[in-house]
Parts: C-alpha cells; structure tokens; sequence
C-alpha cells in the first residue's frame, strides 16, 4: 500500500525539514515546495492527500492556491504567524481545511494532517434527496424559503466539509442547534458523534468536567471515569450552545484545546488529542460581551471564523405559515387527531406577530391551541406568549395574579412586592417573579440572574423551560 503523499509549502527550509521529518516519521511521503512556482508544478503532477501551506511565498500569496482549488485539490492546512490570524481565517473562508499557528506542537501537526488526509479519502456527502412533493422548502431540519433562510443554506452548504470554527448567532428559538445539526449531516463527519452541550444550564464547577472529562476521584462525587463531551464527539461535531454564558477561566482551558487540539481530563496528568469540528451559538450580541470583558477577545476570533446569523421569524415572511402547516400535520399526528387547519383570521395574525420567542414560540403556541379545541379548525386569538418581566406592556400596569386576584407590580426592578401583595400568591407564582425581575435587572443574563438569586444557571433554564410549555 503507498504512504499517504503531503506537500509542504515552506519558504523557511528549517521549519520545511522539521516539519518533513516528523510526517516522514508517521508514515507520510513528502514533497517540499520553498515558492509559489514549485508548488503549483507539484500540485500539477502529483496527487496529494493534503498540504501544509505558508501564505507568506517569495514569489507570491499562498491564498491564490486556495483561490484555484478544485475537486481534485488536496486539503490545504494553512499554517501562519500569530501576527497572521485574519488572513488564516480568510483562508479558511476559501475553503482551507485547518489552520495551525507558528510554533506548531508535533502532536497537532500529525492530528491535523491525519484529519485533512483521512477527509481526502472520504467521499464527499452526497445530498439528501427529500420525495419530490417534500423537496420545497426544506433543508437539513430547515423549513423555509425566504431569502435570509437561502443565505444561511448556501453557507452550510459552503462549509460543511471544513474543520473552521462555526459561531451561530441569532434570537432564541430560531434555529441555532438545527443549524449546527445541519453542518454535521452535510458533512463528511456524518457518521461520527454529534454532541451538543448547553454551557449556561450546566453549574460552573461541573461545566469543565462535562466538557473535557475527569478521572475518577478527580473531586467529590466523581465515582468513576468520564470522557467528556469533547472526547465524545471524537471525529464528529462538538456543539457549544450559550458560549457566552462560559466562565472565563473556563473560556482560557476552551482556547487551549482549540490551538493543540488536546484535551486534559480534570485529575489526569495526561493530554489526549481529539479531532472535533466546533459549532458554538449564543443568543446575545458576542462582539458587545468582548467589548464588556465578559468574553475572551482572542477565544472570539478563534470561535468565529464562519459566522452565521439566523434572521428572527417575524423578518422570514411566508415561512411563518409553512412552519405553522408543518407543525399542526407533526401534532395531530403525535396526538391522533385528524389534521388541522387554521382560519383566515388567524393566519393573518400570525403572519404579523412579532413573535418574541420565534420558532419555538410558534409551535408552542399552537401545540397549546390544539390540544385544548375540539375543533379541526383552529381559531386563536391570544398569540401573547412572553414572559412577564419581558413584555414591553408589562411595564405599563399592574398584571393581576392568575390565582388570587391579587394586583402585583409587572416590574419587579423597581417596585418589590408587599407583604399584603403576596398574601394569596402560591410559591411558585412568588418564584416566577423574583426570576422574571433578577433576568430583567441583568439584561437577560442567566448567570449573572442566577448568581444574585444564588442558584444555579441551570435551575432558572428548567423553569423557564417549564413556563413555556403549553
């Protein structure tokens, strides 16, 4: 069988030889090319599996390789200067494979190259063919067909089989793990593991251990051995939804193992290389959390290599009653009931609702109407699905307590409740305030709502995952 053929493209003759001797060691046939000429002539008569390429030739920018490539070109691993990290993402933009920083570690370099070579050998994912009467509207997971939707497709589809960092920002409920779902389907890393971990529902102390893995008796409580989420997904997709709510000396051990590709089990001495491609969303502005010290600048430009935004529902058009149509056939189906159908006036109301809580408000919302109609036709006419402390006429009057009558301030920022407000309210009504108001007094921040109420991130997610349930 012959060795694996990599090409590398490196002006600096020292760090070529170095880099040669450790692939020649591994198993690989090397090729080295010190200008732009000599690499194009390598890349004419030979057939690499990949190529390490310096952007900085004598003769020219390695980014013109990239710019030529086809579907017989190798993958190209960039390798850069720390000084060059926009031009590796820029590359990666144009479709290079991975990116390395100058000194590059012994290990990474044979993980990446093994990673870029295996990919070459890998068919390309062929496209998921829906029947003909299902195929409009519809991708990956997907309804939709307004133009900001098309976007978003065409970019999956640009970057599926790329190992550059993906960071998915939108409002919450539009769509962020379908997103990250939808890259890993496209993928070649299909067949492998998709994990998704949610960094605001999982209390600090544990978040490191469910992301990197421990040993046993690593700390109280750890009875036996983890692998952790990363080593999990192992070959496949690492999803890191609500980045932003990551503790920053957790955020420094994320960008560590993003630069090595290593991870170190909390309680091991030992560090285990691991190949995933990372997805990460957040539902909050990230440049604004860098700005404000909450978010690591450096871990940002690491995350965000291909951005994606998901544009909020109520900016989708048409594709709000082909999601409506969608989810009534879905729950008539999980209820047995024969297929609903909304009336005129209702769909002209949906159509022009702001929908605060997008797609997942949507289904709610509906799940709500047919469970509780006799009728296959549905009318419903209170579409007011938000929160207490986040409805913008919350802040006008008083909203009446569901139970006792009792009139209580909708804004707990500014007006605690009495004594003689309370009296008749059942704790969990007294709960839902106090979270509504701690959310509101931070700006939405669970963690920094949950650190005030002094609990933790994850309760206050469950309970408002409660509230929206029909």
């Amino acid at each position: 069988m012959s060795k694996p053929a990599v090409l590398i493209i490196e002006d600096s003759a020292s760090l070529a030889l170095g880099y040669a001797a450790q692939l020649e060691e591994a198993g690989y046939e090397v090729t080295l090319a010190a200008t732009l000429a000599e690499a194009e002539d390598a890349l004419a008569t030979t057939r690499f599996a990949a190529t390490l390429l310096d952007l900085q030739l004598p003769d020219g920018d390695g980014l013109s390789l990239l710019e030529k490539r086809n579907a017989t070109s190798p993958a190209f691993v960039v390798i850069t200067a720390d000084g060059s990290l926009s031009r590796a993402i820029a590359a990666m933009r144009l479709g290079a494979f991975d990116f390395l920083v100058k000194p590059v570690a012994g290990t990474r370099l044979l993980a990446t190259v093994r990673s870029a070579a295996d990919q070459a050998d890998t068919p390309a994912a062929p496209a998921k063919k829906l029947p003909a009467a299902q195929e409009p509207g519809r991708f990956h997971g997907f309804i939709g067909q307004s133009p900001g939707m098309q976007g978003v497709f065409r970019t999956i589809e640009q970057v599926a089989d790329s190992r550059a960092a993906v960071f998915v920002t939108g409002e919450s409920g539009t769509g962020k793990e379908v997103t990250a779902e939808a890259l890993h389907s496209a993928s070649r890393r299909r067949d492998r593991a998709f994990v998704a971990i949610n960094c605001g529902a999982i209390p600090e102390n544990l978040l490191e251990s469910e992301l990197f893995g421990h040993v046993k008796g690593a700390f109280t409580g750890a009875v036996e051995n983890r692998i952790g989420a990363a080593k999990a997904a192992d070959g496949g997709t690492l999803f890191l939804d609500e980045i932003c709510e990551m503790e920053l000396k957790l955020q420094v051990k994320l960008l560590r193992f993003i630069q090595t590709g290593m991870i170190q089990r909390v309680g091991s001495a030992k560090a285990e290389p691991v190949d995933v491609r990372i997805v990460c969303a957040t539902n909050r502005d990230p440049v604004r959390e860098v700005a404000e010290g909450r978010f690591r600048e450096d871990l940002y430009y690491r995350l965000n290599v291909i951005p994606i935004h998901l544009p909020p529902l109520r900016e989708r058009g048409d594709d709000i009653l082909m999601l409506a149509d969608h989810f009534l056939r879905r729950i008539a189906e999980e209820e047995r009931r024969s297929p609903f159908d909304l009336d005129s006036t209702t769909r002209a109301a949906i159509l022009t609702h702001p929908w605060p809580g997008n797609v997942r408000e949507l289904q709610n919302v509906l799940r709500r109407a047919a469970i509780t109609s006799s009728d296959s036709t549905l009318e419903i006419h209170d579409l007011a699905t938000r929160p207490l402390a986040s409805r913008p006429d919350a802040l006008a009057e008083p909203s009446p307590s569901p139970a006792a009558g009792v009139a209580v301030p909708a804004n707990p920022v500014s007006a605690p409740l009495s004594e003689t407000q309370l009296a008749g309210m059942t704790l969990a009504q007294i709960e839902r305030i106090a979270i509504e108001g701690a959310l509101a007094r931070h700006g939405g921040n669970v963690t920094r709502a949950a650190k005030e109420l002094e609990v933790n991130p994850s309760t206050i997610y469950r309970k408002m995952e409660r509230w929206q349930q029909p």
